[in-house]
């Protein structure tokens, strides 16, 4: 997909890397047990090692080391059976020790790729750099007194990992495939919940602008985005402001940006530190970090079906268009329900139903899949009722609405409100005779050639029986009668 801004020089082509810092599941934090619950009341999951007290050692957590290899396994990345943690060194209220352990020449997980499908069909192949695992800082807060701030150290610890793209990224819309799908992968595996409204997965926005084949120019990251549709408009503003500064004869410099919604600009934060600035060097309370590639092999036997594999599946199995497989795959729950449902079913017919009538009733209602008022043993019920001819597909429709309302078992519905399909012929045929003798004047046009009258017929007769009747038999007695 050819994506460029136009400027008063003509089109400027984007490039954008993103790095995201996705945090671990895991019930304790990466180097102590403190416990790593949302939510929780300011500074009461905070270990001594999480505060920096004096003499005490890191240990690592085999959970979170598990994590970071479920995750490089699932973005089909290298392995490292041997990765190092350094200490980061910068000042902040929020780091209490002054240094973050991290990782830097020696990551625990190398290149990798994750597939991303754009709106248009096309499918891209974004480059994954590395995955390292790092502690996160603690959390200052500026809005709690006039003049001074309070710090809150739950966060402080928590394991995070930092994924790393290349910088292959060349719109805003890639960009936001890029992290939705990163994000499904994440909660496919169970590595990360992909939350970004509670800051367990942010992203840093790298940004540079360049004329058609011309090597890179000057980046600048915007950091801490915390949501898809933020990142996209953070890349247009920041791209969108490069080019002024470069067509007005500027220098972009490089520095970190932060990103203002409200106003849809970018602005300064800092200049862009280089890795000397922080003045790396392993951290000495902690060996070398080496795997067994029997445990590696064992994590991977015992990895889910991740999203790429169940789309085509989906296709496979039930016949589903790439489309429809690939928004049912989109959320593992999605995904779970729509097979709980297709079981035994037809698929497309299953899907068509999941897709349309479930997800309009879940945002209507305001409510996610895993709370559904219909469970998918009903909906499956709600479509054996329309497949055997009990009722039809346009009842069907009022059954679900009422089943969303009530929550009560369509064939109870059914059976209350008297709707089961009308197939008595007899019926059928009064009611026909009865819609054209009231219509002679357009029974009299159908004959002359309107033939997109039929449809005005159908709707007639099955007005006149309440949407009860055979929509087969219906056309059937209709053309008869016409002919």
């Amino acid at each position: 997909m050819s994506y460029t801004i136009d400027g008063k020089t003509g089109p400027w082509e984007l490039v954008i890397g993103l790095e995201v810092h996705a945090q671990v599941i895991s019930r304790a934090k990466l180097f102590s047990g403190a416990a790593t619950v949302f939510g929780g009341a300011p500074n009461s999951q905070v270990s001594f090692i999480d505060a920096a007290f004096p003499g005490m050692l890191p240990v690592i957590n085999r959970e979170c080391v598990a994590q970071a290899v479920r995750t490089g396994l699932g973005l089909n990345a290298e392995i490292h059976l041997e990765s190092r943690f350094d200490r980061k060194n910068y000042f902040y209220a929020d780091l209490p020790a002054g240094y973050q352990i991290s990782q830097y020449q020696h990551p625990i997980v190398g290149r990798g790729v994750i597939e991303i499908e754009l709106a248009d069909g096309e499918v891209r192949q974004i480059g994954i750099t590395r995955l390292h695992l790092e502690q996160d800082a603690g959390k200052s807060l500026h809005d709690q007194h006039p003049t001074k701030s309070y710090i809150d150290l739950n966060r402080a610890g928590v394991a995070l990992m930092e994924i790393v793209s290349e910088p292959d990224l060349r719109s805003p819309e890639e960009a936001g495939a890029y992290l939705r799908k990163l994000r499904t992968v994440l909660r496919y595996l169970g590595t990360c919940d992909g939350n970004m409204d509670e800051g367990s997965m942010r992203a840093d926005v790298n940004v540079s602008v360049r004329k058609s084949g011309e090597p890179f120019r000057t980046r600048c990251e915007v950091k801490n985005v915390n949501s898809v549709r933020f990142v996209m408009q953070a890349i247009e503003a920041e791209a969108r402001r490069q080019i002024a500064v470069w067509e007005e004869g500027g220098t972009v410099l490089q520095e970190t940006r932060l990103f203002e919604p409200a106003r849809g600009i970018t602005r300064s934060m800092r200049n862009k530190e280089d890795a000397h600035d922080y003045r790396y060097f392993p951290d000495p309370d902690l060996l070398p970090l080496k795997l067994d590639p029997a445990w590696v092999e064992a994590l991977r036997a015992d990895l889910p079906e991740l999203p790429d594999a169940k789309k085509q599946r989906f296709m496979a199995e039930y016949g589903l268009p790439a489309y429809d497989a690939g928004v049912l795959v989109a959320e593992q729950a999605s995904a779970d329900y729509f097979e709980a449902v297709a079981r035994g079913r037809e698929g497309r017919f299953a899907a068509n139903w999941v897709i349309g009538d479930l997800f309009a009733a879940l945002n209507r209602t305001g409510r996610t899949i895993e709370t559904s008022p219909v469970a998918p043993g009903a909906l499956g019920e709600l479509l054996d009722l329309v497949a055997d001819g009990t009722i039809n597909g346009r009842i069907a429709k009022d059954v679900f609405e009422d089943m969303v309302e009530s929550g009560e078992a369509p064939a109870e519905i059914v059976a209350r409100k008297n709707l089961r399909q009308v197939t008595d012929t007899g019926a059928i045929e009064s009611a026909v005779a009865s819609v054209l003798a009231a219509n002679a004047d357009k029974v009299a046009e159908y004959k002359s050639g309107k033939e997109k009258l039929f449809g005005f017929f159908v709707g007639q007769v099955m007005k006149a029986m309440a949407g009860k009747g055979n929509p087969a038999l219906v056309n059937d007695v209709l053309r008869r009668h016409l002919a």
